[in-house]
């Protein structure tokens, strides 16, 4: 557990000197292996230029969408949308070449199109658990979190995929149920005491829950890109839109009426709205690609919207206090509990024999070998990154951006008013 003597906070020589030596390993591995797809093999399906816009949906999603849904915290933004940057930028380099090793071709590693959706969907498992500890690491921990998670996160997929045979087209179980519980696992090896109480800047302004749901809104609009991006056939990729589209109308449908019924004054609560309405494109995953029919989606939407209202509102203060996680998002909510729903609705679908290569059997065993590994795989990298030596910031200077950014500052006050940054960042406790 980290002391508050034992911080220190100067990124000066630590962060340049980890990312370059990681981006060099990553030049020289990608030197010696990796190659573009054979010239004859171009016109395969899985490396059309057709896939190029389901691509950039992606893309914009990782970027734009899990970017700026942090961007809530009142004085976390640049760390939110700019370490958010880092992360994938590191990530799709690496992914790029772990999930590349499991299909080498004499000897090489072959890039398509198809291979850079992958790496994206590799980073966004450790997106999602960088929610869980969102305003409490350094960029030192994250660079060293992000290499741990998706090496983590490529054999686990592997698993899923090549060995059981499970069908996970939209990641609900491999993505999202994996990096939630990944996340929550670092959470409680990073527990801070100091924080049991909250904090004053783990809050959120009116402009800041605004930017926010700017994040919300991409993720809503590209989610149907995102579940369909892998399928397997034409057929296999519309009934994934056309579910996904059902399963997000109808949970935020539900999500808008929860909201009201559980807050004690009537009112909407912009953290559900921001969220929930995302749990039916999570929810949704597992079975995106198969015969639920659009009754099917549209119910595991709506109970996804529920489930997922009512973690934010009981069961996260409940995780705080009784096992310690402080999850700074509620990455629980809006991937946890709707992945595990993703995984039984797959379960389900295979007993009643929606599709008939589905089985009952090895969807069980994907949804438990994903939180399985992703729960030890968090609890392993959270001890690494607890190392007292790698800049996390003291509680006082949590959730804050001016302990590793350079905050504009205009007429002897931080740029904007004092809304955002009410102190004098000399006050901030850096250490050298």
């Amino acid at each position: 557990m980290p002391r508050s003597n034992s911080f220190s906070t100067n990124m000066r020589i630590r962060f340049p000197v980890l990312a370059i030596l990681l981006q060099v390993i990553i030049i020289i591995l990608f030197g010696i292996f990796v190659r573009y797809q054979p010239a004859d093999r171009w016109s395969e399906p899985s490396v059309n230029i057709g896939l190029y816009p389901i691509f950039q949906d992606v893309h914009v999603m990782i970027f734009i969408g899990f970017g700026f849904l942090m961007t809530f915290l009142k004085k976390y933004g640049f760390s939110s949308v700019g370490i958010n940057l880092l992360i994938a930028a590191l990530g799709l380099q690496w992914g790029i070449l772990l999930q590349g090793f499991w299909h080498m071709a004499s000897n090489n590693v072959h890039n398509t199109i198809e291979s850079m959706i992958t790496a994206d969907f590799s980073t966004a498992a450790v997106l999602i658990s960088f929610g869980a500890i969102l305003g409490k690491t350094s960029p030192v921990q994250m660079l060293i979190l992000t290499i741990f998670e998706i090496t983590i996160f490529v054999c686990n997929e592997h698993l899923v995929v090549n060995v059981l045979k499970a069908t996970d087209t939209g990641a609900s179980m491999t993505i999202h149920a994996f990096g939630a519980y990944f996340g929550l696992a670092v959470a409680r090896l990073l527990y801070r005491p100091g924080l049991k109480n909250g904090h004053p800047k783990e809050g959120s302004v009116y402009h800041s829950d605004l930017f926010a749901m700017i994040g919300t809104l991409f993720l809503w609009l590209f989610w149907p890109s995102f579940n369909s991006a892998i399928a397997k056939s034409a057929g296999e990729q519309q009934k994934a839109i056309m579910n996904t589209y059902f399963s997000l109308a109808a949970c935020t449908v539900t999500t808008f009426a929860f909201s009201i019924l559980v807050e004690h004054r009537g009112k909407l609560d912009m953290v559900h709205i921001q969220n929930a309405t995302l749990a039916g494109g999570v929810a949704v995953g597992s079975c995106a690609d198969l015969d639920i029919l659009p009754v099917g989606a549209l119910l595991i939407g709506s109970i996804a919207g529920v489930i997922s209202v009512l973690g934010y509102k009981y069961l996260s203060p409940l995780l705080a206090s009784k096992l310690k996680i402080q999850d700074t998002c509620g990455v629980h909510n809006l991937h946890g509990l709707p992945g595990l729903l993703g995984g039984i609705a797959s379960i389900i679908a295979a007993a009643v024999q929606v599709n008939s290569n589905v089985s009952v059997g090895m969807q069980a065993a994907a949804l438990g070998c994903s939180v399985a590994i992703a729960i030890v795989g968090g609890a392993f990298t959270g001890l690494i990154v607890s190392l007292p030596f790698l800049g996390q910031p003291p509680d006082q200077n949590c959730y804050d951006d001016s302990v590793y950014w350079e905050i504009p500052i205009q007429g002897g006050a931080p740029l904007g008013s004092n809304i955002d940054y009410e102190e004098d960042p000399s006050k901030l406790t850096v250490e050298a």
